[in-house]
């Protein structure tokens, strides 16, 4: 599952990268050379050891300032491109080293105030690790394997949120100064999952190189304050596979499907806004429940009477959308109206392992199953949704159809939920420019 999601978003980048092919003007083509440092915060309980944390980032992009589509324009013409990081966590034998491949946008910010030199980059892509968790044991409740319990799989998402500060600008280069931050996870695919959470600083230089096409005739340039205000109402339907795990005791990967439909706004050709409804089925919980687990028997024995409508969910979300021509970046934040299960699930995940005294002198080691609290009431209520979408046709012409498909992972709150791979329908109606 995770190798297909690397795929596509190798496939969206490169798509991102060609973006300007339905431009009609001359583009800029960067790259950058960048070195970071930093730590990654320990994960665990009994993190391994590491020493200082290495990175090496080679990027190519785009300038987008010469690009006549709207989107651009709405966005005050950002960077877009590719970044692969080569990073040394400074603990081969229980972290390794990782590689990551990631798509990024790379904006402005108080640009008349810093001289347009102040700049924010995010990014939304993938990591493979050369180390990975290996197991763990325990005693009087304390870990005593000095294990990495933040990576259980090769494969992760990563994502990347960096400022930048131009140091000095020279005719065709940058010398930039960054820090920022780097997550990596695996969104729930396999347990643990704690995640690698990094805080970097950089050095980095960019190189930007100018290159000329022109694929429609002079006259039908633009001009860039050529664009009116518009809003154009959508309907979109969506079905989705993912997948996930229930815990590290039920570690299996089972299947999670999903349809949604959402109803809204979309401003300027660039930005989407909408309400929506969402229902889902967990295979993990359905097979927990079938299969008469201990914890379904003594405290849910009604879950039993139908393990269907048990293992299910729905609720309603805001959904919110970037459309950069035929890629879009979506996030979502809702509410889990009806989500049953997810007591079980809590429980089972919160919980630890205990050795147990008897009065006869004998020990064996339990599980302490976890406590529902405020943190769970929070995680229960709330759904989280970030990825990446590649639509058929662009954006930037306000197709009355389309169709897409996205690579996104969901969470309740900021704790993922599953890895999601989803195809979906937009129908747009009611075109309006404003004066």
């Amino acid at each position: 599952m995770t190798n297909k999601i690397s795929c596509f978003l190798l496939f969206i980048t490169c798509t991102v990268l060609a973006q300007q092919k339905d431009s009609i003007v001359p583009f800029k083509h960067f790259a950058t050379a960048e070195f970071l440092l930093g730590k990654t915060q320990d994960a665990n309980s009994g993190f391994p050891d590491t020493k200082l944390q290495k990175s090496f980032t080679i990027s190519i992009g785009n300038h987008q300032d010469d690009n006549y589509q709207e989107w651009a324009y709405r966005l005050r013409y950002p960077k877009t491109g590719l970044a692969f990081t080569i990073t040394d966590y400074g603990n081969k034998e229980y972290i390794g080293y990782s590689a990551t491949l990631m798509p990024f946008l790379e904006y402005g910010v108080l640009k008349k105030l810093l001289n347009n030199r102040f700049n924010m980059n995010v990014g939304v892509g993938a990591s493979y690790f050369t180390q990975e968790y290996k197991g763990v044991t325990f005693s009087n409740n304390n870990i005593i394997e000095n294990n990495n319990r933040a990576i259980s799989t090769r494969f992760t998402w990563a994502f990347k949120a960096f400022f930048y500060y131009d140091v000095y600008k020279e005719k065709n280069a940058n010398w930039r100064l960054g820090t920022g931050y780097f997550h990596q996870s695996n969104g729930h695919t396999k347990l643990p999952n704690q995640g690698l959470n990094s805080f970097l600083f950089s050095v980095s230089r960019q190189s930007n190189h100018n290159f000329k096409y022109r694929d429609k005739p002079v006259e039908n340039e633009l001009p860039k304050d050529n664009y009116k205000k518009s809003i154009q109402s959508y309907f979109t339907i969506r079905s989705g596979f993912g997948v996930n795990v229930l815990s590290e005791v039920f570690n299996d990967k089972k299947g999670v499907y999903t349809i949604a439909a959402s109803y809204g706004k979309i401003l300027n050709k660039t930005f989407k806004i909408g309400l929506g409804f969402y229902y889902r089925y967990y295979d993990s919980f359905n097979t927990y429940i079938e299969n008469g687990e201990e914890l379904i028997v003594e405290e849910y024995p009604h879950f039993q009477e139908n393990s269907f409508k048990y293992s299910t969910s729905y609720g309603v979300f805001v959904s919110s959308e970037i459309y950069l021509g035929h890629i879009g970046i979506e996030a979502d934040l809702g509410y889990n109206i009806y989500k049953p299960f997810y007591e079980v699930e809590w429980k089972l995940n919160q919980g630890f392992y205990w050795d147990a005294t008897y009065e006869d002198g004998t020990t064996e080691t339990v599980y302490i199953l976890g406590e529902l609290n405020s943190k769970y009431e929070l995680k229960r209520a709330i759904l989280a949704r970030l990825g990446l979408k590649y639509y058929l046709f662009n954006n930037n012409d306000s197709p009355k159809s389309n169709v897409f498909i996205a690579a996104t992972i969901n969470a309740n709150l900021g704790q993922a939920d599953f890895t999601e791979l989803s195809i979906g329908y937009v129908h747009r109606f009611q075109f309006k420019e404003k004066k």
